[in-house]
């Protein structure tokens, strides 16, 4: 990997070298990314693990992208309108967007990616496009979504990393959720997948055929998986690579890394994301089955010191199912406070109530806790929860698998007691949160949904009322009836609003340039 990087480098030189002018600060030039962990596959329409849509956002386009006011901008679609009744969405296309291998773009792979792909098998799509009956395809050139209820949330979920549109002609062959090309994508991104060499990097060339005229202005993106976390860090300060985000740095390590001259470090990029770390509890076996046990050790995670202690203080305590960054809009609602001075105290008489007391040697009872694996920090924040529950009687081992094993027992065969986990929030609680608790999101098999199996009909009802209401306020008296109600149930504890930090090297610019960060496609990025 190594060669390469110096072969890459010498031809970017070669290049800036035969070119005069401003054209040889943006022209060429190798981005070489850090994603970690290696993503399971390269099909972000049926997984939404974090690493996908790192790499397949730059090889995917979606209808829309977004500014960061969270408005929408055109893509794919260079027009749209929303009828005032909001049953109808008409989307204009672009007419000058070809696919990787030469085949123009059409309202009918918007059609087969809409209906057949994203409402189906898409873990966050299911619910996102329910309310799609139909995609009219009147020309090739407009689609019409049809809709049987409004639902606003729909047009914040059309950029490349949520919502990709896939070419029909490749991916309607076959089973979606074992597609042949599910680890050679084919999009109409800006850069062409070129090749996956397992454990060491993807490799992502320029499309000479983008639709942007001029972009991109890189030659090739390089995302390269590195397991040690300090080599990692080491890379960057060196150079060998020069942008990494969601946490694949050690937390530690940025606040050293962001005093060189030669590194930036921002949050900016993740408006549109606002992730979450929490814990999930198995409520269908004991002795998660009973509310108070999982209201004990919510309270007994000291939040503040898992933020100052494993997130350097990149966070904030979480209130509940949805972030603050909704507070603006008032999409939010606060929940139990579970960081009270008396904590400890109260999770012991809730203990104490549930039927669990101490035993001779203190334990009341014990568990196998399942970190999730992204990263030395998780690993970390699961030595604190051992911590944490042993001082009210509950001995937790810890359990570290790969994520493909993680992502099965914890999703698919609901084999765990408790695990770690993080969650986004998207730009919509219809989006991001009402997977987590809805009883339609409990899917086995289906990743980043309802892994808890605990639902209700007063939390799904309202639920159901936010997802088609026009109203702002009625909206807002929705999620503030629900946030207390879910963390009264504690199937999930809501741990941090992470506040994830973005390193990237000041030999390029442009590179963050979204409110989804190291998720956009990198058409925009240039060397300095």
């Amino acid at each position: 990997m190594k060669s390469f990087l110096l072969t890459a480098a010498g031809l970017a030189l070669a290049t800036a070298l035969s070119v005069g002018g401003a054209l040889a600060q943006t022209q060429g030039g190798t981005l070489v990314q850090i994603t970690q962990p290696e993503p399971p596959n390269l099909a972000p329409y049926v997984s939404t693990s974090g690493p996908i849509a790192q790499v397949t956002s730059k090889v995917f386009d979606g209808l829309l992208e977004y500014n960061f006011d969270l408005e929408p901008q055109p893509s794919l679609a260079e027009s749209w309108e929303v009828s005032a009744d909001g049953l109808t969405i008409t989307f204009n296309l672009r007419d000058d967007v070809v696919f990787h291998d030469g085949t123009p773009l059409t309202s009918e792979d918007v059609r087969f990616t809409i209906m057949d792909v994203l409402r189906e098998a898409h873990p966050r799509g299911i619910a996102t496009f329910r309310n799609v009956i139909a995609v009219e395809t009147p020309d090739r050139h407009t689609a019409i979504f049809r809709l049987d209820a409004p639902a606003p949330y729909l047009m914040m979920a059309l950029n490349s990393a949520e919502s990709p549109i896939l070419p029909a002609h490749i991916y309607a062959e076959g089973d979606i959720r074992a597609h042949g090309n599910a680890n050679e994508p084919i999009g109409s991104g800006p850069f062409v997948f070129t090749e996956w060499r397992r454990g060491e990097f993807v490799r992502l060339d320029r499309n000479d055929n983008y639709w942007r005229d001029g972009q991109p202005y890189l030659d090739r993106i390089v995302v390269r998986f590195i397991a040690d976390a300090s080599t990692r860090t080491a890379v960057l300060e060196q150079g060998e690579a020069h942008v990494a985000g969601f946490g694949a740095v050690p937390y530690q390590d940025v606040r050293r890394l962001e005093a060189l001259d030669t590194i930036e470090v921002t949050t900016r990029g993740y408006e549109m994301i606002s992730p979450i770390v929490e814990m999930i509890f198995n409520t269908q076996e004991p002795p998660f089955d009973n509310q108070m046990v999982r209201q004990a050790v919510n309270y007994a995670i000291d939040r503040q010191f898992v933020i100052d202690n494993v997130w350097f203080g990149y966070g904030v305590p979480a209130s509940g199912p949805i972030s603050s960054n909704f507070e603006p809009s008032g999409l939010f609602g606060r929940g139990i406070d579970f960081s009270v001075p008396d904590r400890i105290d109260i999770a012991n008489r809730l203990l104490d109530e549930a039927g669990f007391p101490r035993g001779a040697d203190g334990i009341r009872f014990e568990i196998t806790h399942d970190v999730t694996p992204y990263g030395e920090e998780w690993q970390r924040f699961g030595e604190i929860t051992v911590q944490n529950l042993a001082e009210i009687g509950i001995r937790a081992t810890l359990r570290y698998e790969d994520l493909p094993t993680w992502l099965a027992r914890t999703y698919t065969d609901y084999d765990f007691q408790l695990t770690s986990n993080f969650l986004f929030n998207q730009a919509d609680p219809v989006i991001g949160v009402h997977r987590g608790i809805h009883s339609d999101r409990i899917l086995p098999g289906t990743v980043f949904v309802n892994g808890s199996r605990w639902s209700s009909p007063e939390t799904d009802a309202l639920m159901d009322a936010a997802t088609v209401a026009t109203n702002a306020a009625t909206r807002q008296q929705a999620y503030q009836a629900l946030v207390p109600l879910v963390t009264e149930a504690s199937p999930v504890a809501y741990v941090l609003e992470l506040r994830y930090p973005t390193v990237h090297s000041t030999q390029f610019a442009d590179v963050i340039t979204s409110p989804i960060g190291i998720y956009g496609n990198y058409a925009f990025a240039h060397q300095r």
